[in-house]
């Protein structure tokens, strides 16, 4: 009974996740600073997989750092999404792939609004029309491009190079999930496991042959907060949020950062940097900062690709020692090359390089 009891309440935190013909709309900060992501999400969708995935290249941002920084308002940020609805329409698609967790966010609460007011939609589909000639439907399905991968979890297991296992010991790697806030804290039935269970990413750690790393500040903000960063004077705060995790995951000694928000895996990399630059503080073990990756660039590394295709030469703290730990090959001489062989510029002040 008791068993029967805990599949009936984790039925409850399940997500339907379509299996095909998704709408990709991109990520503005994944693409400037973890470009390798997303090209990998679309090889692998297409190319491994074999899935249709089509990107429309009149998407634009869905202005959502300017909304939660009060810049751009409710109903102007509706119209946006409405547009990007709109061009899901136009190009035949009713499931939408969406790589950035605050657009997840947006998304949904712009849905829930509509749900529980639709006088705001029927504004939207107004200003829309008025602003473009557009009309629109709301997605289908709507899915986190962390979803995805979780969905495909296990097809990658079988389809494994390496493993999340540390080669020297033959213990499982610790790994820290990291997921963002606006992934199913805001609308818990959006995401994987909602805001009490979420297991988008634990599912992919323990499916690839990981440990999940479980620590007091696990659900703690990682820190960028939005005008608690774009805001200059308050930058002391936003540092503060991500030191007071790193100091609480610290001695669990974990091997690595898995995320699926593109702000905390750029300011849970860059603030390491900040605060060896600053204190010389490192938080990993044996005087090391702790890589921090992208479901993506994890994928990728199981698959055995090219660590510096991927892009983690991009990384503030440098992914060499779990790549060692991992056993995965790789050629230092290629980390700053072009794809035409041609050497680029060598940043100097990278940590763990």
């Amino acid at each position: 009974m008791l068993q029967e009891g805990k599949k009936r309440i984790w039925s409850d935190y399940q997500k339907e996740i379509a299996d095909d013909h998704f709408f990709y709309v991109r990520s503005c900060i994944r693409q400037s600073f973890f470009p390798g992501s997303e090209q990998f999400f679309l090889h692998f969708m297409k190319n491994v997989l074999g899935k249709d995935v089509y990107e429309n290249p009149s998407h634009t941002t869905c202005t959502g750092i300017g909304y939660h920084g009060d810049v751009v308002p409710l109903a102007t940020i509706m119209t946006v999404v409405a547009r990007h609805f709109a061009l899901m329409k136009e190009s035949g698609y009713k499931n939408i792939a969406i790589s950035c967790v605050t657009s997840f966010g947006i998304y949904t609460e712009i849905i829930e609004t509509w749900k529980h007011l639709p006088a705001e939609l029927d504004k939207t589909r107004e200003y829309l029309c008025k602003a473009t000639g557009r009309e629109f439907d709301v997605p289908e399905n709507m899915a986190h491009t962390s979803d995805i991968i979780y969905k495909y979890r296990n097809e990658i297991a079988d389809k494994a190079k390496y493993k999340l296992i540390n080669l020297q010991t033959g213990e499982p790697l610790n790994v820290v999930e990291q997921i963002g806030c606006h992934y199913s804290k805001m609308f818990p039935k959006y995401g994987v496991g909602g805001a009490e269970f979420p297991n988008v990413l634990g599912g992919m750690i323990t499916s690839w042959g990981g440990k999940v790393v479980d620590y007091p500040e696990r659900r703690h903000c990682c820190g960028f907060g939005f005008r608690q960063y774009l805001v200059q004077a308050n930058r002391g705060y936003s540092l503060s949020n991500t030191v007071k995790k790193f100091a609480s995951m610290k001695p669990f000694k974990p091997d690595f950062v898995l995320t699926n928000c593109p702000g905390c895996n750029m300011f849970m990399d860059k603030w390491q940097y900040t605060m060896k630059t600053m204190e010389g503080t490192v938080y990993g073990d044996n005087g090391e900062s702790i890589p921090v990756l992208t479901y993506e660039e994890l994928a990728g590394l199981v698959l055995g690709y090219n660590p510096w295709d991927l892009g983690l030469q991009y990384h503030m703290v440098q992914s060499e020692p779990l790549l060692k730990k991992m056993g995965i090959e790789y050629d230092p001489g290629d980390k700053y090359k072009t794809k035409d062989g041609r050497q680029m510029p060598i940043p100097q002040n990278l940590i763990n390089a």
